[in-house]
């Protein structure tokens, strides 16, 4: 208690990133206060590079865990802060400019920092262990010079608090915002829009009753599709109760898909709609803009954000006049209205969920912290040792009026449109164990989560779910229906099957179409043994099929052509492939792609794992990749054609090979026991340190899909131990 008291009494209020200095206790003292709490953490790195921290308090074990993902990638902790408190700028230049902008429409610092002053005393001694040791790191390796932020507050914390790839705020269109706020330059306002791509990433989670299981115990399949190397794998635990295990976006300090010895929680995305728009009908008057509401006129807020940029020269600043309505900040313009957007932000409470969740011992005190309702983009399938498994759709959900439209823009004139509190979690989309004996989410809708035994549609407002059936829940559902006697080898074996379940639907009009060709057509020739191999293919994926090359290139093509009018006629570009193309389109672009493939590759019968690699060539958060240097093959797709196990690249791609970036990163799965037993893989590996053992240690058993052993009790991680250490 007295280290506590200490630590409570010296918080430094101190250094913004653009350099404004408050009063700062001596270093001495700062050091002194570092150096006693890293006397009560221990570092265990494992054979993986895995570190295991375990703290004498939760305090001591938050100041471990973010050291030791200081030691792994400092850089992705700075630029997840930088990006989340709107400073992007100042490291990235002009470029990053609108994203900052995006920002601090919605964040501002100045309440960040109230915020943290009311937080609750264990949230904020949390808050500054956290930002002690990121100080701690920068201070005891001088070497490493960061960009922006060479002193971390602990209201910061606050800024980043749910573990998503791409927040809320981020579903706000840049160029949009560019063309209401700025200076876009000619060519940008005139140009179309670029084709959507169709999200290469998502996720899966599966849960297995103990009915299912071989065991006799609950599973659970934690399989995030993200950028690689966007969360690092650590178990952190201390004499107060936390012994969690599992991914943690780097610089957070809550793990935000993983387990403890109790149960364990997955995330995917697209859940309840929990943001909205409106359409503000503005009048202008002698003393400002005002907008319509409620058959009177409400002043719009005018305000100003200056944005420092980093330039040759030094540092430079732009400053924007900025408005919102009472519905939010103002994003675009959009026939002749000014859209507002509506999102929930409230951290303290946020961030004490994500935490919160790690300590839970049951479905009780998980249900707990669902109860909080403050995550907006998740949904989370649960599994624990008592042989419960349960499903959450969305978490923080407004309740509002089903008459209207919310996917589009709403009338923000009419208060008949306005949220009217979040629905209790006991009245919105939940699944508790399911006769049927498992569940899942593939970031579709939560009408086949559970096959038969699946929440009914019409029981629910349409905007309590915001996307539909997609090739990975169909996928999920054909190799969960029969499953019988799962153990972690054949539930990895699951969660990495292999057929690719959108060519079922997207290949038969294909050669119906090839099919009615004239016999004098030459297409017949020119395509007939491509047409001839894709019939006889099985529709799985392998680094050895000719198919799935062919059938990969032809899909990506007709996006490439069609994808600008799925989008106008907002329709998801899967679905317009299915139901809008002519035999003609098809055709034609099967043509296309055997010709890219020839042209890339000097011959269109090549293996889909010659062309589909994996490689890791630099500690850069995008990573360059050089057709020149070693790479592996890989058998696995990109998840938009149904695969579950999802390698997918960036776009638009630079070379001719397919560099996987996105899709599978930390995957685990997990049987919940008296003893808890997992098997985990990490994208490439644990450290982003080029010059590290653990840089690529995983690679090529991420290339295959091979598991290692978790090391979760201190017996295993002391046996499998590379160093123990004090930070």
């Amino acid at each position: 208690m007295k280290l506590l008291f200490v630590a409570l009494l010296c918080v430094s209020t101190a250094v913004s990133a653009q350099g404004a200095t408050s009063v700062q206790p001596e270093r001495s003292l700062q050091r002194e206060r570092w150096q006693q709490r890293a006397e009560h953490v221990r570092i265990i790195r494992d054979n993986w590079g895995i570190a295991h921290v375990y703290g004498r308090s939760d305090a001591d074990a938050v100041f471990g865990m973010i050291y030791a993902q200081a030691e792994d990638d400092f850089n992705r902790i700075e630029r997840n802060y930088l990006n989340g408190l709107g400073w992007l700028a100042q490291a990235e230049g002009e470029s990053a400019i609108y994203s900052d902008l995006r920002e601090r429409l919605f964040v501002d610092v100045r309440r960040l920092e109230q915020r943290y002053r009311t937080a609750p005393p264990w949230l904020k001694t949390l808050m500054i262990a956290w930002s002690d040791g990121l100080n701690y790191y920068l201070s005891k390796h001088p070497a490493v010079t960061p960009k922006v932020i060479h002193h971390f507050e602990p209201w910061m914390a606050l800024s980043f608090t749910e573990g998503s790839i791409g927040g809320d705020v981020e579903s706000v269109d840049l160029t949009k915002l560019q063309k209401f706020y700025g200076r876009a330059p000619p060519a940008a306002r005139n140009s179309q829009p670029a084709v959507p791509e169709e999200n290469p990433g998502g996720s899966n989670g599966f849960a297995i009753a103990p009915s299912r299981s071989a065991s006799g115990h609950a599973m659970l399949w934690i399989n995030p599709h993200t950028s690689y190397y966007f969360r690092s794998e650590l178990q952190v635990a201390s004499e107060q109760g936390l012994n969690v295990y599992g991914a943690v976006t780097w610089g957070q300090f809550f793990v935000y898909q993983g387990f403890n010895s109790h149960n364990g929680w997955m995330h995917t995305s697209y859940g309840g709609d929990a943001i909205d728009e409106y359409a503000e009908d503005l009048v202008k008057k002698s003393d400002g803009l005002y907008y319509k509401y409620g058959g009177h006129l409400e002043k719009l807020r005018v305000g100003r954000i200056t944005i420092p940029f980093k330039q040759s020269g030094g540092m430079g600043k732009r400053t924007f006049t900025v408005y919102h309505s009472h519905h939010g900040p103002i994003v675009r313009a959009e026939n002749g209205r000014w859209i507002a957007v509506k999102l929930f932000l409230d951290p303290v409470p946020a961030l004490s969920q994500s935490y919160l969740r790690t300590k839970t011992r049951d479905y009780a005190s998980f249900r707990k912290t669902q109860d909080m309702r403050t995550d907006t983009s998740n949904n989370t399938v649960y599994a624990d040792a008592d042989g419960t498994i349960a499903y959450f759709h969305g978490n923080f959900i407004p309740r509002r009026d089903p008459r209207f439209d919310f996917t589009h823009p709403v009338d923000g004139s009419n208060p008949a449109t306005e949220w009217h509190g979040a629905h209790a979690i006991e009245d919105t989309i939940t699944l508790l164990n399911p006769s049927n004996g498992w569940l899942f989410n593939s970031n579709n809708w939560p009408f086949s989560a559970a096959g038969d035994q699946s929440p009914k549609r019409e029981k629910y407002p349409v905007y309590m779910w915001t996307k539909g059936e997609n090739p990975r829940g169909i996928h999920a559902l054909e190799v969960l229906h029969d499953i019988r006697d799962v153990t972690l080898d054949s539930l990895i074996a699951a969660g990495y099957d292999g057929h690719l379940t959108a060519f079922d639907v997207l290949l038969p009009p294909l050669f119906a179409g090839y099919d009615a060709l004239p016999a004098a057509d030459p297409q017949r020739a020119d395509l007939a043994e491509a047409i001839t191999a894709l019939r006889s293919w099985n529709r799985r994926t392998s680094a050895e099929s000719v198919p799935t090359a062919v059938a990969i290139f032809w899909g990506q093509e007709l996006i490439e052509r069609k994808g600008a009018a799925a989008r106008d006629a907002d329709e998801p570009v899967y679905d317009y492939l299915v139901n809008e193309l002519s035999d003609a389109e098809r055709i034609a672009a099967l043509g296309a792609a055997l010709q890219k493939l020839q042209r890339d590759f000097g011959r269109w019968q090549i293996p889909w794992g010659e062309i589909n690699r994996f490689q890791r060539l630099t500690d850069d958060i995008v990573q360059p990749f050089d057709d020149t240097k070693p790479s592996l093959a890989v058998g696995f797709a990109p998840a938009q054609w149904g695969a579950l196990a999802s390698f997918d690249s960036s776009k638009p791609r630079k070379t001719k090979k397919i560099y996987g970036s996105v899709g599978n990163s930390f995957i685990a799965a997990v049987d919940f026991g008296p003893t808890v037993r997992a098997k985990a893989l990490m994208s490439g590996g644990e450290s982003g340190d080029p010059a590290s053992p653990h840089f690529t240690d995983q690679a090529s058993m991420f290339s295959e899909g091979r598991f290692r052993d978790v090391l979760f009790y201190p017996e295993d991680v002391r046996a499998h131990a590379e160093r123990s250490y004090r930070p």
